[in-house]
């Protein structure tokens, strides 16, 4: 079976997506899928409102027992993205919990007491919680500890494991986030988890860095497709913008926010490559400028 884009197959399907951003999709965040599976994708994000190029929903393709699979994954931010869309959504609380703080939660009311200590005497990390905030409704909380997410600690796939021995606050966090939210905004988008169960041998799958293969396009089919290798620098200026925030600390959405708007002049309702790309020289600046400061105190 061809991997190649059926033309006629994929327009019915196309949500808001362009033909020439249907071919950016299929040759890098939804590489190796079949035309169906391709087609399956884009309609989940078509029917969901989510979008791939912000890294709110994406798949994976593995080998099964009985061939290549697909897997659709909602990232946190999707899950979120979607709650904001809701007039009644009024924000939330999260944050890791780890064995020195002193933690309770009223799950009645929602109503958490978090308090830290120590920063350098927290201990290990425990558990993480969320409360998911929606007006005229009551406040729903999740609580997460360590045993509930044994199964992807100890995950057989090799990713999965090394994503939440690497990071495990963040991943703990974020998966107490999309619980409470699917909870409090009954959001139902159907999503695949990798178990042991639905794996065979796993394909060399990572979330993809496409600067390489951006750079390795064939020059005529790039001066064919303007729009589709536009598409792909925007996407990758954006995830250096990401790493670049986390490098500077500046995690919190509404402190990049703040950011943003000390360091983008934005003439439209929305930024420019070239905008984001002097965004990205200046953050690039501030990090020269933090790590040199860094080195000064050694």
């Amino acid at each position: 079976m061809t991997n190649a884009i059926a033309p006629v197959n994929t327009q019915l399907l196309v949500g808001n997506f362009t033909q020439n951003e249907l071919e950016t999709l299929k040759g890098t965040i939804a590489k190796g899928t079949s035309n169906e599976q391709f087609a399956l994708f884009v309609q989940t994000c078509a029917s969901s409102g989510l979008n791939p190029f912000l890294n709110q929903i994406y798949c994976i393709t593995y080998n099964g027992k009985d061939g290549p699979v697909m897997s659709i994954q909602i990232a946190v931010e999707g899950i979120v993205a979607l709650a904001k869309k809701n007039p009644q959504y009024k924000g939330f609380i999260a944050s890791e919990v780890k064995e020195n703080d002193e933690f309770e939660i009223d799950t009645v009311t929602g109503i958490p007491v978090h308090k830290i200590k120590g920063l350098g005497s927290r201990g290990k990390t425990i558990g993480a919680f969320c409360v998911a905030y929606r007006e005229g409704m009551p406040n729903i909380s999740v609580v997460v500890d360590l045993e509930q997410v044994s199964h992807l600690i100890n995950s057989s796939v090799a990713n999965t494991k090394k994503m939440w021995s690497d990071y495990l606050d963040d991943m703990l966090v974020k998966h107490a986030i999309k619980r409470a939210f699917k909870r409090q905004f009954g959001i139902e988008v159907a999503e695949d988890e990798l178990t042991e169960s639905n794996t065979g041998a796993p394909a060399p799958y990572e979330r993809r860095d496409i600067t390489e293969e951006v750079n390795t396009v064939d020059p005529v089919k790039e001066l064919e497709s303007p729009a589709a290798a536009q598409v792909n620098e925007m996407v990758i200026v954006r995830q250096k913008i990401s790493a670049a925030f986390k490098t500077l600390g500046i995690t919190d959405k509404e402190a990049q926010g703040v950011y943003m708007q000390a360091n983008c002049t934005v003439a439209g309702d929305k930024p420019t490559l070239k905008e984001l790309n002097g965004l990205l020289k200046v953050m690039e600046m501030d990090i020269a400028e933090k790590t040199a400061g860094d080195d000064d105190l050694e």
